[in-house]
């Protein structure tokens, strides 16, 4: 067994494997780490490329595509490692991308999971929209990142190059303990995809771990592989699952308020997309609010099992009036006092 197994989950992504999967071997100490490829019923020609082309590369072929959540429980389970790292198909590594992050979490116990910096493909001096130097979120349930609010990417300066504990790290390149992955149930299969890994971190914060970005370690992210931004089956995930996440894991006290809250701002968005001309993305509010009413229940059995408490980094203003409202457009405009400690 070795210490690390880099897990790459891949839908109908010849041409990232092509592209990015003989970067991340040739950066990725073999002695250290391995290597597999999770695919998740695709319907290219994806494994067998793989097959032919990557023969030394382990290979598990999923019986179907349940998504990013389900896709890796069902890997995972198949997999011995102290360290799991979920990467995605469509991300380039840079030498030494796994030792700095593992050294961290040898020395320290109480980190769960942990990210590198994120920046974009593209724009290689700019962080990348999905966890940039790692993710927080605001007390309305709100994410953002050191160096991404919203839409707005920032230059890459060196200006978040330290390592620090954060609220949430990205699904994009995750490094989790692999023991605590698998007591506690994983990622929430009924999320599908999107925000999922915000609820993992948020429920070992809930169980007094820590989560970490990393940034002596770093790659670059293309983002939107498999949904592009645009989609409307996104944006459905996206309001879907952001109630969800909230409802699970607030504490008790203030779960109601904040969950009838967002969904008058969701509200307000979605007449937003109506009066912008996106009829589906208005539809797909709409659908995913029902969806989460429907869910209710069955949450409700699942915030049960989980200590809820106020959890550290959490920023207790909204982001939506800071961001939009006064113009705050980087992390560093946000006012560190009101972060949650812990």
């Amino acid at each position: 067994m070795k210490k690390v197994a880099v897990v790459i989950l891949n839908f109908n992504g010849k041409k990232f494997l092509e592209q990015f999967l003989p970067n991340v071997i040739e950066n990725t100490d073999a002695e250290l780490a391995d290597i597999v490829v999770a695919d998740n019923a695709s319907t290219d020609d994806s494994v067998a490329f793989m097959k032919e082309r990557f023969p030394d590369i382990r290979l598990i072929i999923n019986d179907f595509n349940g998504g990013f959540a389900t896709g890796y429980n069902l890997a995972l389970r198949q997999i011995e490692a102290e360290y799991y790292v979920l990467l995605n198909s469509d991300i380039e590594v840079t030498p030494h991308w796994i030792e700095p992050i593992v050294a961290l979490m040898d020395a320290d116990p109480s980190i769960a999971a942990c990210q590198p910096k994120i920046l974009s493909y593209f724009e290689k001096n700019k962080f990348e929209y999905a966890g940039a130097s790692g993710g927080f979120i605001d007390k309305y349930g709100y994410p953002f990142c050191r160096g991404r609010l919203f839409q707005h990417l920032e230059e890459d300066h060196g200006q978040y190059d330290d390592t620090c504990e954060v609220f949430w790290a990205t699904g994009a390149c995750l490094f989790i303990r692999a023991d605590l992955y698998l007591k506690h149930g994983g990622l929430d299969d009924s999320f599908f995809a999107h925000m999922e890994e915000i609820d993992f971190c948020w429920r070992m914060k809930n169980l007094d771990y820590k989560i970490y970005c990393c940034p002596q370690s770093k790659v670059y992210h293309i983002g939107g592989g498999t949904l592009p931004k645009s989609s409307s089956r996104k944006t459905y995930l996206n309001f879907r699952n952001n109630l969800s996440l909230i409802y699970k894991n607030l504490p008790s006290g203030k779960v109601f308020w904040v969950v009838t809250y967002r969904i008058l701002l969701d509200w307000v968005a979605s007449l937003k997309f109506l009066f912008d001309g996106s009829l589906k993305d208005y539809w797909a509010v709409i659908r995913a609010h029902v969806a989460f009413y429907k869910r209710i229940p069955s949450l409700s059995k699942t915030r049960k099992q989980l200590p809820n408490h106020q959890v550290g980094q959490m920023y207790m203003r909204n982001i939506v009036v800071e961001n939009f409202l006064k113009g705050k457009k980087r992390y560093s405009e946000l006012d560190s006092e009101k972060f949650t400690k812990g």
